[in-house]
């Protein structure tokens, strides 16, 4: 999870996905335990689709709608793989969806 404080978050390593969060949720790397936290809340309720194995493991997609510290909600997708070579669920992307609603 520190892929989110370090990465997703930050300006300087993933300056359009950090821009996103700051804009949709109100989170920079000051938030990251609250994003954390909301993510994992929200695995227990969520449905993991599968998305097939790409040689490493099978990987899911999870979706969620996230209230941020701005008080928005933003819809929000996680990545994940069942890593096969670690034995291990771990999160490979988040990002807020930019997609318009239909």
């Amino acid at each position: 999870m520190a892929k989110l404080k370090d990465h997703y978050l930050n300006p300087d390593k993933e300056k359009d996905k950090a821009e996103a969060f700051k804009l949709a949720l109100g989170y920079t790397s000051e938030h990251s335990e609250l994003l954390i936290f909301q993510v994992l809340e929200n695995l227990r309720v969520c449905e993991a689709i599968p998305k097939g194995d790409n040689g490493w493991g099978l990987t899911y997609e999870v979706v969620m709608n996230l209230t941020g510290a701005n008080g928005k909600t933003a819809r929000v997708i996680t990545a994940w793989i069942d890593d096969k070579v670690n034995n291990e669920m771990r999160l490979t992307a988040v990002y807020i969806d930019g997609r318009k609603k239909k």
